[in-house]
């Protein structure tokens, strides 16, 4: 009753368009136009941390036991996945994608210059 009530946003899972591995391209930003790999995706939170994009600062403490040296990291933090296109590894331009299905069953498509991805 009193204090602060936390309310929790509805969260919709919709299936991403980029994948791990996926050489993107940035839109909109301050890493606007960089290009880089895709190496986590976050599907719940909308988010992907690309290769050498959205880099943030991190300070560590130093640790002997471990051996871990103290100072300041740079290090890729998440970016929202709509920011992000996909390019075609075939085209190299960034590009829309489009699924169909085979026999083989669903794959991915360039809308561009039409082959698979």
């Amino acid at each position: 009753m009193y204090g602060r009530t936390v309310r929790l946003k509805e969260q919709t899972f919709t299936k991403p368009h980029v994948k791990k591995n996926d050489t993107v391209v940035v839109l909109s930003g301050k890493d606007r136009g960089k290009q880089g790999k895709v190496l986590r995706v976050n599907p719940s939170k909308g988010t992907a941390i690309v290769e050498r994009v959205n880099l943030g600062k991190k300070h560590t403490r130093a640790n002997p036991q471990r051996n871990v040296k103290g100072g300041i990291l740079e290090r890729e933090t998440p970016i929202k996945i709509s920011k992000l296109q996909v390019v075609c590894p075939s085209c190299g331009e960034p590009t829309r994608t489009g699924k169909h299905h085979t026999e083989a069953g669903s794959a991915r498509y360039c809308k561009k210059c039409k082959t698979e991805m």
